[in-house]
């Protein structure tokens, strides 16, 4: 059986790219905006709820406040929408590993299959110049928004995950492998990507 790799990334780091070209390089499935349609079919939820249930994340002391007021709503056997959101995708990514080797990207990949053996877990970064003119130039942002941009969604990103996991967001004695997109380029960061993969 081959390898289960979940990718987690900074913002404009080319993530999405570098997982597209592994899946071509690898013969093995990709899947990041998949993974919303799919947990949307799962769950009779529209998918605009799982595009958008973790976007108030920017700031890490609300999003403690709210999931903590959310945790007492548990309490009493009430679910809110968020925590049915992130149990349902949790549940279609563990569905999807268990069929054979794959790339995932975010979610919270890493820690929801902690406790699969064939499981790697990669990490991609870059200069915030580098991300800034990805950001611009790939994903339409405002020149003049593009730090904002940048930023906000790492931070986003970093307090969604901590919150789920019981790691830290970026720590690289999280991961098996971190690359610096901003250095190596995004092709040649999926070909060392898949280097590092076969080697294993």
């Amino acid at each position: 059986m081959g390898h289960i790799i979940t990718i987690s990334r900074q913002y404009g780091s080319g993530g999405h790219e570098i997982g597209a070209l592994m899946s071509k390089k690898l013969g093995i499935p990709y899947y990041d905006n998949d993974l919303i349609q799919l947990a949307a079919e799962e769950s009779g939820f529209s998918e605009d709820h799982f595009r958008n249930y973790d976007k108030y994340a920017t700031n890490s002391f609300l999003y403690s406040l709210v999931r903590g007021f959310q945790y007492h709503q548990h309490a009493t056997g009430v679910w809110s929408l968020e925590d049915s959101i992130y149990l349902t995708q949790a549940k279609v990514i563990r569905s999807l590993a268990e069929k054979g080797p794959c790339i995932i990207i975010g979610r919270c990949a890493d820690n929801i299959l902690s406790e699969f053996p064939k499981l790697v877990k990669i990490f991609i970064y870059g200069s915030l110049e580098f991300r800034m003119k990805r950001a611009v130039e790939v994903n339409g942002v405002a020149p003049e928004k593009a730090a904002e941009t940048v930023k906000n969604n790492d931070k986003r990103r970093q307090n969604y995950y901590n919150y789920h996991s019981d790691t830290k967001w970026g720590d690289m004695q999280n991961y098996n492998l971190c690359v610096d997109s901003s250095f190596w380029g995004v092709e040649n960061a999926a070909t060392i990507i898949c280097d590092f993969i076969n080697s294993i």
